[in-house]
């Protein structure tokens, strides 16, 4: 073999041994990862249905054994009567007439104050439905560092401290995993 082509084929040799160093370097020293300079939520403001309750105190009665109170009134009314008729100066139905109905009057305030006194208190909760709006995130504008360089990109989870890179290009699509940093 001719001294030339051994020459000639150590630096061919030679040089494809260079371009696949400084290619290789060149893979090797891309960044792996984009550093996080800064993260601002995105938001918007959404109306939600909510319940807004609170305690009342409430004053309540206990039902009433004769709800029209007419027993009462029916005795009262006879008993006034009768009282009426015996004390009374007036001919019979006068004094019956006025008996009568001044013990219904009086059998109805004896009876309104009996209820009265069987009030009770309880606390009672009070509810009522309400429209709130609150501040939802839909989006995150991130800030980012990668050879030098500073960018900006919208991605729908936030981040972390770095972003991978691939390709030389951010990978934005996939949340972070917990065991990655």
């Amino acid at each position: 073999m001719d001294k030339q082509w051994i020459v000639g084929a150590l630096l061919v040799a030679g040089a494809l041994a260079s371009i696949g160093a400084v290619a290789g370097y060149v893979v090797a020293s891309r960044p792996e990862f984009a550093q996080v300079v800064r993260v601002d939520p995105v938001t918007k403001a959404v109306t939600v249905l909510g319940q807004e309750c609170k305690e009342a105190r409430v004053t309540k009665q206990k039902s009433a054994k004769d709800k029209n109170r007419m027993a009462g009134t029916v005795i009262g009314g006879m008993v006034g009567g009768v009282i009426g008729h015996q004390f009374g100066g007036g001919t019979r139905n006068t004094a019956l007439n006025a008996g009568a109905g001044g013990g219904r009057v009086a059998d109805n305030q004896m009876q309104k104050t009996v209820q009265e006194k069987n009030a009770f208190a309880e606390s009672d909760r009070q509810c009522r439905i309400v429209n709130r709006t609150e501040q939802q995130v839909v989006a995150y504008d991130v800030r980012y560092r990668l050879d030098g360089k500073l960018g900006t990109v919208r991605m729908d989870h936030a981040p972390g401290p770095r972003i991978p890179v691939r390709d030389g290009k951010l990978v934005v699509s996939e949340p972070p995993s917990e065991g990655k940093v």
